[in-house]
């Protein structure tokens, strides 16, 4: 199915709460603290609907830092998959110094999933809070919806759309869909 589309979402501050602290946001670091955001099932569910792939690309360097453990993320993106309607979850583990390919703002987890589950990147879409999310995306060909959630630090390089909700991203998606014509 090479028109096949999807969604990449990543996951703090887009799907699930994040802590702020000097207007840099944090990943919760144990299951009590993990919290989807209200309108992340809606959100979820209008674009399921349309026929879209949901794919999370998250960064967890916590992992790779030795701060947090893996089992917690992992269960994480268990209960993100029981509450909601994803098709994949792509994650890197690593901590910022290992330089990895996986690490957004690099592109090698959405090139990934899209070898897996066959789809074009082109006609994809991304969705982050952070400016490495759009840099990830627009490397390859998706169209970038930033959701602005107030950080302080700077983007780099302009997102195709700015919103500012999850609610807000999923209309902008399906009206792009509905005037491309797919």
């Amino acid at each position: 199915m090479p028109n096949r589309r999807a969604v990449f979402l990543d996951r703090d501050g887009v799907l699930n709460r994040t802590e702020v602290f000097n207007g840099k946001p944090y990943s919760p670091r144990d299951i009590e603290s993990f919290e989807l955001l209200p309108d992340a099932l809606p959100s979820t569910m209008i674009l399921h609907n349309a026929g879209l792939l949901l794919i999370v690309v998250t960064n967890q360097p916590d992992v790779g830092n030795g701060l947090v453990p893996r089992s917690v993320v992992e269960a994480m993106h268990d209960r993100l998959r029981e509450s909601l309607p994803i098709d994949a979850v792509k994650v890197c583990y690593h901590g910022q110094s290992e330089n990895c390919e996986c690490r957004k703002p690099r592109s090698a987890l959405l090139i990934e999933a899209s070898r897996e589950m066959n789809f074009e990147l082109a006609k994809s879409f991304m969705v982050g809070d952070r400016w490495s999310d759009i840099v990830a995306g627009r490397s390859q060909g998706c169209y970038t919806i930033f959701i602005d959630r107030g950080y302080t630090e700077p983007l780099r390089g302009m997102p195709d759309t700015i919103v500012t909700s999850l609610i807000d991203a999923a209309d902008v998606i399906l009206s792009k869909i509905s005037h491309d014509g797919d």
